[in-house]
């Protein structure tokens, strides 16, 4: 991925953990000075640093075991991003991509809806990698910015904190599982005001529609 990348001509910073992978990336730079190997764990780096004012796009293929943590690490820089693409676990691509009302749609769902705008571009077969994984896998590209452009929300960390205990025991309602938060009646009332049924629950919310709760809930 990072020759075709590197032929480019666009500064490109080769992101790696394993030492012995560093050691090729290492030789291509030789081969391309617009490249900068970044030797470390994407998940300490400065994103920042490397971007040094600059806009970022990032492509990967991503330890499936980490991609959630990978996700938000980069969700945290979001302001920088245009677009990323990764190769994923098919079963977390449908998740990023979820629609509410739909099986897949929980809290990931609405972390990457906020801060981007999923699309699955490919589905990859095992049977592409050498040796197979025992799952599936897809190529998704996230387009910034998502839903956050047009929601107002001041602190986005007790948003996401608030998303969190709304999808606690999924197929609780959210009257249920806001009672850490709030009293059921001030729920239900609020869910009146936004004209959401007195039953419903996390997964049946669009991004917006959780967001105008939280703000609801937080006055």
């Amino acid at each position: 991925m990072t020759e075709p990348l590197a032929t480019s001509g666009a500064a490109v910073y080769a992101i790696e953990l394993d030492s012995s992978l560093v050691a090729g990336l290492q030789r291509l730079a030789k081969q391309f000075p617009n490249l900068t190997v970044v030797p470390g764990d994407i998940l300490e780096l400065d994103l920042a640093a490397i971007a040094n004012g600059r806009r970022l796009r990032v492509y990967g293929n991503l330890p499936y075991y980490i991609t959630s943590p990978i996700l938000q690490r980069l969700f945290d820089v979001a302001d920088l991003l245009d677009e990323i693409h990764v190769v994923i676990q098919h079963e977390v691509a449908l998740r990023l991509a979820a629609a509410p009302g739909t099986s897949d749609y929980g809290y990931l769902s609405v972390l990457t809806q906020y801060f981007s705008r999923p699309d699955i571009a490919m589905e990859i077969p095992r049977e592409a990698f050498t040796p197979p994984p025992e799952v599936e896998s897809a190529l998704v590209t996230l387009r910034f910015p998502g839903a956050r452009v047009s929601l107002a929300i001041p602190d986005e960390k007790a948003f996401f904190d608030f998303v969190k205990l709304c999808f606690a025991k999924k197929r609780k309602t959210l009257v249920n599982n806001l009672r850490a938060l709030a009293e059921p009646d001030a729920v239900r009332e609020a869910l009146t005001s936004l004209q959401l049924r007195l039953d419903a629950r996390a997964e049946q919310l669009t991004v917006s529609q959780l967001a105008a709760l939280h703000q609801r809930l937080h006055k």
